[in-house]
């Protein structure tokens, strides 16, 4: 199929990109393109998008430089007047929302529906923050000591490092940029590799928007290149602040190196959400939210639903009703709206796809909707896999392993204590659900011995989160919490301050101290 149709080229042109773009910036100063190219593949057809510079450790340097000195005024303009910049970036998103959600859906695979849903949550952080920066509070508390006030309060921490990963290239990197700055941070980008188009098309929508407002250069910077920037990132004593979003094995080298220089990090990492289907469930809401969690995105978002427990008095039920569901999926061209599932991101995930489908097999898996690489007309770039489901025990080694692919595993329980223990029972805990109509089981899921995820849901799936709520998850998911609630207190340092506007120096705790 012909992308130009879809209008690719008017969209990569709208957002000011290249066939080679420099990778490095420090807001509207490009630097000169000097480190190694990365060459962007549509994993929709196979064919080179664009090309971008990674960033040398020299122009690493200069940017955090330029970050360190910009910080020292933006952090003084009013926390309300850092929201209408941001509120002006809400503004610019909408205007791009189409040519930039194309470039989502046409460099990560996605579908264009979940490529504009993407940017619109950009737009939706913008939104949220505006409002934020109008009540960045403390506290206040009465002193044991006569005359004296105590409270506290929040300072912006500095410069905000913040490592994004390609399954949501835009996404995740404004939940985080929008509240820092509001907060007064300013910010460094390191989008991934795969992705790193998006990364050029957000900084061209930011600079134009921090030009008309005199923001300094330096609020917002981009970076490019493969792990060896991130280790710079995660090394640098300079960036107090390290949002990591990524599998385990990336987190824990990251959190290992922040911590090791007693730095702060957050740590959006890997899944395996489950949904319980109860014998009280509304199967049809069931069904759809299974169906979405496990194949939405090609099943690589962090939320993808990995596992179904159903109860066994309706497990049959729903394997009919799902293996159905599964033979009416249309896969191909994520541009195209009557498809449903797009490509896996390149070969390396086909790769792991049908490694995962092997051990399926010799760890003693039955697969009942077979998997397989598609091709032919359509499917040039060898990255569109078909949705798998395999009926398996949630104590398999790889069931227990994240799969970043559309492979669902389907378990039998009969007791809810059962069905929650096994929703538990793996390293990670994202996101999870029940399906019921049942309020003992609903109160019981959600309650201190219900669910250990950081997301629990009921009668809606695992996958997708409004960003009016913290984000993030327990255990091997690294236990950050970024976009919205609370989670603005992450990008900030607590001050707890003490005022004397007495005449005379009581003690703490009636200590007495005379001369």
């Amino acid at each position: 199929m012909n992308n130009d149709q879809f209008g690719i080229k008017e969209a990569l042109s709208e957002l000011g990109l290249k066939e080679t773009n420099s990778g490095t910036s420090t807001g509207s100063n490009w630097l000169d393109s000097k480190g190694d190219i990365l060459e962007s593949l549509s994993p929709v057809d196979g064919n080179l998008i664009g090309k971008v510079s990674s960033t040398t450790p020299e122009q690493y340097e200069e940017v955090v430089k330029t970050a360190q000195e910009a910080f020292k005024s933006w952090r003084t303009v009013p926390a309300p007047k850092r929201g209408e910049v941001v509120r002006q970036i809400g503004e610019e998103l909408r205007k791009y929302k189409e040519p930039l959600g194309k470039l989502v859906s046409f460099e990560m695979g996605k579908s264009y529906q979940e490529g504009l849903g993407e940017v619109q949550e950009m737009i939706d952080i913008c939104d949220f923050a505006v409002g934020l920066s109008r009540q960045l509070h403390g506290l206040t508390m009465h002193s044991e000591r006569p005359n004296h006030r105590m409270y506290e309060q929040y300072h912006p921490l500095g410069v905000v490092g913040i490592i994004s990963a390609f399954n949501f290239p835009v996404a995740v990197w404004s939940w985080n940029t929008m509240l820092a700055w509001v907060c007064g941070d300013v910010c460094i980008w390191k989008p991934s590799e795969k992705t790193p188009l998006c990364g050029v098309a957000c900084q061209n929508i930011i600079n134009k928007v921090f030009a008309e407002n005199d923001v300094p250069e330096g609020v917002s910077c981009l970076v490019n290149g493969d792990y060896q920037i991130g280790e710079l990132i995660s090394n640098d004593t300079r960036v107090p602040l390290v949002s990591a979003t990524g599998s385990t094995r990336m987190g824990k080298k990251v959190g290992a190196a922040v911590g090791a220089r007693l730095g702060k990090s957050l740590l959006e990492l890997g899944g395996n959400n489950a949904i319980i289907i109860s014998k009280d469930a509304d199967l049809d809401v069931a069904i759809t939210g299974a169906l979405f969690g496990a194949v939405g995105t090609c099943g690589q978002r962090c939320t993808s639903t990995r596992r179904l427990i159903i109860h066994s008095s309706k497990y049959d039920e729903v394997k009919e009703k799902l293996t159905g569901a599964y033979k009416q999926l249309k896969i191909g061209n994520p541009l195209d709206v009557n498809n449903h599932v797009g490509p896996l991101i390149d070969k390396d995930a086909v790769n792991m796809y049908l490694s995962a489908l092997d051990q399926v097999k010799e760890q003693g898996g039955n697969i009942i909707v077979e998997g397989g690489v598609l091709e032919g007309e359509g499917y040039e770039s060898g990255c569109y896999v078909k949705p798998v489901i395999a009926e398996a025990s949630n104590e398999m080694q790889i069931v227990q392993h994240e799969t970043f692919a559309p492979i669902l595993y389907i378990m039998k329980y009969d007791t809810i204590d059962e069905a929650i223990e096994l929703q538990n029972g793996v390293a990670q805990g994202l996101s999870s659900a029940i399906m019921t109509t049942h309020m003992r089981e609903m109160e019981q899921f959600l309650s201190q011995a219900g669910s250990d995820c950081g997301i629990a849901n009921v009668n809606i799936g695992t996958s997708g989160a409004e960003i009016g709520g913290a984000f993030g998850g327990e255990k091997e998911t690294g236990g950050g919490r970024e976009s919205g609630s609370d989670a603005w207190k992450v990008y900030m340092r607590r001050q707890t301050n003490t005022i004397n506007y007495g005449t005379e120096l009581p003690l703490a705790q009636g200590i007495k101290f005379d001369l």
